[in-house]
């Protein structure tokens, strides 16, 4: 990402800065969506592409981890090459890569566009904020930040709601395939009217930490997805993705120590503000994508809504969150963050304790007032997150904050999806097998009344329903004990507030680089 100076800042109004405003936010929404908008497709996918529910998941963790990886050298590459023509490349590798995903006839080749989705998709957000920081003066960028930082969070959460609608009018394939006409669109408007930036031809880039970094973030998400399938460290693949992850986090950490310019300054972490925000940073990211990940298949396949009324049922946690990001940005600058943190991190909490009562039968009226006070409590937690976090942090180091929080986010949110989706097989399995231990032919409640009738392990059909009935009880059980898991991961987060100083309250706060990045 680069910097902006105040006077380009503060510089006259830009030509077609409408235009351009709008093209930006555009590339902003594609990727965000992106990130989400496959979940509620996900099991129509996994038919299309004879695989199973866990290994499905790798539609969305490929993409997750492409574009966290391919974050950190996007400040390079825009002040090297020029940011208007970097985000054009950008933005038709992303849409060549969506059709090619629309297209995928199996797995390996939906991970391999998905991959391509995110190493492009990676840089449309940052991109996209820089234009918006150089078209709007000083004054107004508080304004042009929320609304950018509103499309960033709001993208994600009401992904499943598009997704859903699509699938279910359509086919599974228009998730991908909607992407061409907002991409063109774009792409056009920012060959005609956006200028570029100067380019720094001696520019320098750290290139051994980023290598370091991307085979210790790579191979824990490989280990973290295929470690099911292989029964873990039993396997000679899952050992080596370990060595690497290891090898890869240790070697970046020591060159971060040691070299005279590393992309991530150690520096950075000195600031106490920074570096607790960046761990709930990393704690909310998990949550963020991993509960959407699970309320969409739990609704189709448990609760038994349909693929539409599914993504419909999804989208109050976003509308929450649009009206909590509202208020919490206008309070931020009034109220100690801190305490505003602390209520979201609390309503969020909340959320997840009663979806751990849930079962098959919950009505919609729950679902909404629940999921609704989830995207609630998201949007509380992050716009006084990023404000506090950045707060005492030096200027020159805000760039390389944002680049950070962006990574971390990222990385929490494919962490997240993978341990969940390796939790719902494990526990149902185990489950499945507990419950089927007390369901003998000695058992007399199976042969009473309707029991007999729908469970008779003598029939064909009736020994089918009841593995069914086991199945979707376990089922249940593992969904509930991803929601704990959840919980679990969010209330201490509420610790490291302790941890965080109050923002000098001499003047308004720069919010400017408090934004989802």
């Amino acid at each position: 990402m680069t910097s902006i100076t105040a006077d380009a800042a503060s510089a006259a109004v830009p030509n077609h800065r409408a235009i351009l405003t709008v093209c930006a936010m555009v590339a902003t929404l594609m990727q965000a969506l992106d990130s989400t908008i496959a979940n509620v497709a996900l099991p129509y996918m996994q038919g299309s592409l004879s695989t199973t529910s866990d290994q499905v998941t790798w539609v969305l963790t490929s993409y997750i981890v492409a574009a966290a990886i391919m974050t950190a050298p996007v400040g390079w590459i825009s002040a090297r090459f020029g940011r208007r023509n970097f985000i054009i490349v950008c933005l038709a590798g992303f849409t060549v890569a969506s059709m090619l995903c629309g297209v995928a006839q199996n797995l390996t080749q939906m991970v391999i566009f998905r991959l391509m989705q995110g190493v492009f998709g990676a840089a449309l957000v940052p991109l996209s904020q820089a234009i918006m920081l150089d078209l709007y003066p000083i004054e107004q960028r508080g304004s042009a930040m929320a609304m950018w930082g509103m499309g960033v969070m709001v993208g994600p959460i009401l992904g499943p709601t598009l997704g859903g609608y699509l699938t279910d009018v359509y086919d599974w394939r228009w998730v991908f395939f909607i992407n061409l006409p907002f991409g063109i669109l774009s792409i056009a408007g920012i060959v005609l009217f956006l200028d570029d930036t100067k380019r720094d031809s001696k520019l320098s880039f750290d290139w051994t930490g980023f290598a370091a970094l991307s085979l210790g973030i790579g191979a824990l998400q490989l280990m973290l997805d295929r470690g099911e399938q292989l029964d873990w460290f039993s396997s000679a693949e899952i050992m080596t993705e370990t060595v690497l992850c290891v090898l890869g986090l240790y070697l970046f950490l020591v060159h971060v120590k040691l070299a005279e310019k590393p992309f991530i300054t150690p520096r950075i972490f000195r600031d106490v503000n920074f570096s607790a925000g960046f761990l709930v940073m990393f704690a909310i990211g998990m949550v963020l994508l991993a509960s959407s990940a699970l309320l969409a298949p739990y609704l189709q396949t448990l609760a038994g809504y349909p693929v539409r009324q599914a993504g419909l049922l999804m989208a109050p946690r976003g509308v929450g969150t649009m009206i909590a990001m509202l208020i919490a940005g206008r309070l931020s600058n009034r109220v100690d963050p801190r305490l505003l943190m602390l209520f979201g991190i609390a309503a969020l909490a909340a959320s997840l304790y009663a979806m751990t009562s849930w079962t098959p039968d919950v009505s919609a009226s729950t679902l909404i007032q629940v999921t609704m006070l989830q995207g609630f409590g998201l949007g509380f937690v992050f716009i006084p997150l990023q404000v506090i976090a950045f707060a005492t942090l030096p200027p020159e180091l805000r760039t390389d904050g944002t680049a950070l929080f962006s990574l971390v986010r990222n990385v929490g949110s494919a962490i997240g999806i993978s341990v969940a989706s390796f939790m719902l097989a494990q526990n149902t399995q185990i489950m499945h097998a507990q419950i089927a231990e007390a369901v003998t032919p000695f058992n007399r409640m199976l042969h009473a009344g309707g029991a007999f009738l729908v469970w008779n392990s003598g029939a064909p059909g009736g020994l089918a329903a009841l593995n069914g009935e086991i199945t979707r009880q376990a089922m249940n059980i593992g969904y509930i004990d991803d929601f704990k898991m959840m919980f679990w991961v969010c209330l201490p987060t509420a610790f490291l507030l302790l941890l965080m100083r109050k923002p000098q309250t001499g003047g308004k706060v720069d919010t400017s680089h408090a934004v989802l990045d």
